[in-house]
């Protein structure tokens, strides 16, 4: 093979190419180093993750636990809450759960204990776990101590266990004739009113 190849530059102008070229300033240099120096570190940062050149970047993931998201589409501790929920937590934090579940029992009284009780039995308080109902008859005020045990089940169903423990019934209450206009201040009063 020859030394005169087409494209091949002879040895004397490739030197002399060299030469013409101006000399790196200063400058040239410290720009070159800090450039350097730059690649240096993001490799080595890369190299401390198990990044290696070629790689796919790994998918973020959100995280998990106590570190708050605070962008994007998924709830946080900043967007509004809806109000049933914020009523759940007011009840539960003030200790009212139980006195709203023994009204809703009291609201419902025809549902729970249906409706030929409800005609004649009516509930009246709710006190530390007692919920008193007053009957229309002594004969339905009977009835309703013997059906406590079945009726305390159904309460326990619909408001959870514990709620009630006790149900008192009393009977139906007859005016009081010891204070008011048609009181008599020497009588006995009304003997045969009620008899």
């Amino acid at each position: 093979m020859s030394d005169d190849a087409p494209g091949a530059e002879p040895p004397d102008t490739a030197a002399g190419a060299a030469e013409d070229a101006p000399a790196p300033t200063d400058e040239d240099t410290r720009i070159a180093d800090a450039a350097a120096s730059a690649l240096a570190r993001a490799r080595a940062g890369a190299a401390e993750k198990g990044l290696r050149p070629g790689m796919r970047p790994k998918k973020r993931r959100r995280p998990i636990g106590d570190a708050p998201v605070l962008s994007g589409s998924a709830r946080d501790g900043r967007d509004p809450a809806l109000l049933g929920d914020q009523l759940d937590r007011l009840l539960l934090d003030r200790g009212w759960k139980v006195d709203v579940a023994v009204g809703s029992v009291m609201g419902r009284w025809p549902e729970i204990v249906g409706p030929d009780i409800a005609g004649h039995v009516e509930p009246l308080t709710f006190v530390d776990g007692i919920l008193t109902v007053r009957a229309d008859s002594t004969a339905w005020a009977t009835q309703m101590r013997l059906l406590a045990s079945s009726l305390l089940a159904r309460i326990d169903e619909e408001i959870g266990a514990g709620a009630v423990s006790e149900l008192k019934v009393v009977g139906p209450s007859a005016p009081s004739w010891n204070r008011g206009a048609r009181r008599s201040p020497d009588s006995r009063g009304p003997r045969d009113t009620y008899g």
